[in-house]
Formats: C-alpha cells, structure tokens, sequence
C-alpha cells in the first residue's frame, strides 16, 4: 500500500478535506492529527479497518478503540449521557477529555457488546473539518506501536505507518502532544482513569 502524505500547509485544505473524507469513506486506514497526538482511525462502521489497526499496532484486542465525533449528538446515539455531563462538556469538550460512557444499544453493536466507550470531541480544526465533511464519527487510537511513542508529529507516525496506510495528514506538531486524560463516567463516583494533558485538578468538583 502506497502512503499519500498530505499536509495542511502546501494543499489546498478543501481539497485535501475532501479526499481524506473519501478514502475514509471507502474504508480507508489514515493517520490524522489531534490536539494531544496523532490518530490511526477508520470511519465508524469500518470493522474490517478496526481491525487491521490492531494489527498494525501489535494491540491488544481487548482494548478498545476511542470514538471521536465533532458534535455531541452524534455521540449520543452510541453512548449514554449521565445527567451530570452537561457541565464537563461544556467545559471541556472541544478538548483533551476522554469520557468512558455506558453503550446504548446500537453502541454494543458496534463494539461487539462492549458496555462501555471512551469517547471524544478533539479540538483540531482540521480533524473536526474532516469529520463533517465524513458525516460520521470515527474510530481511533494514537499512532504508534503499542509500548514506543506516540506520534506527536507525521514524521513518527510515517515511520511507524509508511505504506501501512492509506493517507497521513501533516499538521505539524501536535498543540499539546501528550495524551488526552481519561476519566471513567460509568457509574458515581467518577474515576480519573489515565493522567493526561488536561490538568486533573481542574476536574475535582465533577469526580
């Protein structure tokens, strides 16, 4: 598989848009970047995808992949909101927070009858721009190998992925380059499960 490097600074971003959207469309692998590290992700109902990116990445099966969504409706139709969430996405999602929420039941299926995801709204442009223009949430996962670094930048992530996947979108280094902190929303009290770039303290008064 030839690897098409794409980056934000030398293509038209319409165009560039447009074709990630496509090759995601039809069931492309791509490396994209987000506000913590680079992402290897697939469109949404892209099974086949999923899991050739565990194997890409000498992954665990059992642990599961995150959704990433540019509006919180969409996610509402694979996972269930606590009556509390309100305040937490309001402020922080666009941004470095994963949620751990119960599946609905369309979110079982999609995760094989998983009962809870991880699920995010990033807060990169060009990534929420492709995902509009997709129309659908995708699935994702740092880009790298499972125990090396994550890819903060494409240069690491064309060394790890490099004729492994479809597209790799170059927005130069990511603003945070640190994973994003995870909390578990299933069930009160909430837990913070990984310490990411989001400061914890600033999440006390909802955990």
């Amino acid at each position: 598989m030839e690897t098409k490097v794409l980056s934000t600074k030398k293509e038209n971003k319409k165009k560039l848009v447009s074709e990630v959207a496509a090759t995601l469309s039809q069931k492309g692998i791509v490396v994209l970047p987000t506000d913590t590290v680079y992402g290897v992700m697939v469109s949404i109902f892209n099974r086949k995808g999923q899991e050739t990116i565990y194997k890409l990445k000498n992954r665990n099966d059992r642990k599961p992949l995150i959704l990433l969504a540019h509006d919180k409706d969409i996610l509402k139709q694979f996972v269930v909101f606590p009556e509390k969430i309100e305040g937490i996405i309001k402020d922080f999602w666009p941004g470095q927070l994963t949620l751990i929420l119960p599946t609905t039941e369309i979110g079982k299926i999609l995760t094989g009858g998983r009962d809870n995801l991880g699920v995010r709204i990033p807060n990169c442009k060009i990534l929420l721009e492709i995902m509009r223009e997709h129309n659908r949430p995708l699935m994702s996962t740092s880009a790298n190998i499972s125990g090396k670094e994550s890819a903060k930048d494409a240069k690491l992530a064309l060394e790890y992925f490099n004729e492994k996947v479809n597209i790799i979108v170059d927005d130069g280094k990511c603003k945070f380059s640190f994973e994003s902190t995870v909390i578990d929303m299933v069930k009160f009290p909430y837990v913070v499960i990984r310490k990411g770039c989001l400061d914890c303290n600033k999440l006390l008064k909802y955990i």
